[in-house]
């Protein structure tokens, strides 16, 4: 609405009561559609994501996981449908935002700490040199503990493992007390010990205090016994709804368009045949950064 307004810290933390007598959703997409060109990721999308709801995002290579993310971040426009964060604009929600990206390779050379790291989240993500006052450093300091970096806060990023520098990318998230986090397969690439340590942080968070999580992920596992929704997107469509009704044989064969046997072995879940159904994706000149670009962005 033209005027609008959102408050500096939109709604109480635990939630005020829907229509229904829910809590009010934090992210509410509806009949949202993104395409490009004529390609069309998704459409029909209605999300209703609740204070402390852990979502998962499921999918093969090109559905358009990584770029609904972009479209919650403000960052992409859908191409139909109205999303609202916050009750406002995402771009406008932006700063009640947290945003964990993909896992990337920190190069050896690259001196800065994790600390700085930390202090560009509360900075708005403005590089440079700043004085910081003593409220903030000691702020920066909680972050790191809060996350288990506080051994390497002082080490450069090029000289950190890929769960400690995930860790401090988390803490960067947090770092503005965000009301919804965003993770773009945080646990890509990491071992099962790490993937542990880094879901669980999340999952922390998103108990404590209401943070509504939204999380990318090729692999399900890590956080089968977390997640409270999953969406998944498919070639035929997509399905929303608890772990159990959305990962089964039936469910994901409809999904693929051709037969997919969903195994449960010793707690873990096993998905066969979704692999050789994963659409041919060939990505922009800037996706050999990324490991699912969903479409190279124009």
């Amino acid at each position: 609405m033209t005027g609008e307004t959102p408050p500096s810290v939109p709604g109480p933390r635990t939630g005020t009561p829907d229509v229904d007598g829910k809590s009010v959703p934090l992210i509410r997409m509806r009949n949202g559609g993104l395409r490009y060109g004529d390609r069309i990721l998704w459409k029909g999308l209605d999300l209703d994501v609740r204070p402390g709801e852990f979502w998962a995002v499921l999918g093969p290579n090109g559905s358009g996981k990584s770029s609904l993310v972009q479209a919650l971040l403000g960052r992409r426009p859908l191409s139909s449908g109205t999303l609202r964060v916050l009750g406002a604009d995402p771009r406008r929600a932006a700063r009640h935002i947290g945003y964990v990206p993909q896992q990337g390779t920190a190069p050896a050379h690259d001196v800065v700490r994790a600390r700085e790291l930390v202090g560009y989240g509360l900075d708005g993500h403005r590089f440079g040199l700043r004085r910081r006052g003593a409220d903030t450093r000691h702020r920066i300091d909680a972050v790191l503990e809060a996350v288990g970096a506080s051994a390497y806060a002082n080490a450069p990023l090029g000289t950190l493992s890929g769960g400690e520098r995930q860790r401090v990318r988390i803490g960067q998230a947090l770092a503005t007390d965000p009301r919804v986090l965003l993770c773009d397969e945080p646990t890509l690439s990491l071992d099962l010990h790490h993937q542990r340590a880094v879901t669980e942080l999340i999952d922390r968070r998103r108990r404590d205090h209401g943070t509504a999580v939204v999380f990318v992920t090729h692999e399900i596992n890590p956080v089968l016994d977390l997640v409270d929704r999953v969406l998944y997107l498919a070639p035929q469509g997509h399905r929303i709804g608890p772990p159990e009704e959305v990962l089964t044989s039936r469910s994901l064969s409809a999904l693929y368009g051709s037969q997919v046997d969903v195994l449960r072995v010793r707690g873990r879940i096993v998905v066969v045949g979704a692999h050789e159904q994963q659409p041919v994706h060939h990505p922009g000149p800037d996706a050999e950064h990324t490991h699912d670009t969903d479409g190279a962005y124009p």
